[in-house]
């Protein structure tokens, strides 16, 4: 039964052309499976300061006017969550993925007298690229569909990836702004070599991995380090992995 409802979904989802058809899918399929609201948000790399490139949603008049008045996005804690998840989390659940300060608790609770409680939310995030998530919840005192939230997660995803499509956020890469050889140095100084370290690694001058790095701030219009991996690494030119090994949690 949940399969069916979940293929249903998608076939209709994977037809939608516009936000306005994709706000009416959603819609239903909210009511489908037992959420009383949904809010879908899509937005580029330009940063957290600035309104979502798409941002649908049917959240009670009252709340969604104090998340705007307040600018309340730089502090939600589910924002914040969905940096940490590759996979739909409950609300209940972000202290376990974030930190929870004082007033993320109060943010909520505010959120619940203006008749949001709790929520399902699937995060979708492309480092340097977009960002994204689909929320779906239920009125205060309500509780969530469990038996349906892995139809809440495909369903979902399949939305944001509509967004993208249907908004033109996602494009195709551009080419390289790097060439092999800057690309190498600046993953080095990336992992943290000097430039002399780097030199021995690759087996050139000093003086040589300095101009390289010269050539490729100037490709990329940066002064520094620091922008300069920055921007290598939104880019795709060289990635997290690459450069960061993450510490074993004990």
């Amino acid at each position: 039964m949940s399969l069916d409802i979940a293929e249903g979904f998608a076939e209709e989802l994977l037809g939608v052309e516009t936000d306005s058809g994709l706000k009416e899918t959603l819609k239903r399929v909210c009511g489908r499976l037992g959420f009383d609201h949904f809010a879908l948000t899509f937005e580029t790399r330009t940063g957290a300061d600035t309104s979502p490139e798409v941002l649908l949603h049917d959240y009670p008049a009252e709340w969604a006017k104090v998340y705007i008045t307040f600018d309340l996005a730089g502090k939600d804690p589910v924002r914040r969550a969905c940096d940490k998840s590759l996979t739909g989390f409950t609300w209940e659940s972000i202290d376990r993925l974030v930190p929870m300060t004082r007033g993320d608790r109060q943010m909520l609770a505010v959120g619940r007298e203006c008749g949001i409680g709790d929520g399902y939310t699937v995060p979708r995030h492309l480092p340097g690229l977009a960002r994204g998530s689909c929320t779906f919840a239920v009125r205060p005192g309500g509780s969530l569909p469990t038996r349906w939230l892995a139809v809440a997660e495909l369903v979902g995803a399949l939305a944001l990836g509509c967004a993208a499509r249907t908004s033109g956020i996602l494009r195709l890469a551009s080419n390289a702004r790097l060439s092999d050889r800057q690309r190498e140095c600046l993953l080095w100084t990336a992992r943290g070599k000097t430039a002399s370290e780097t030199a021995i690694i690759l087996g050139i001058s000093e003086e040589t991995v300095v101009q390289h790095l010269k050539m490729a701030r100037e490709r990329y219009g940066v002064h520094c380090r620091q922008s300069l991996i920055l921007s290598a690494l939104f880019d795709g030119l060289i990635g997290f992995g690459d450069v960061i090994r993450w510490p074993e949690r004990s």
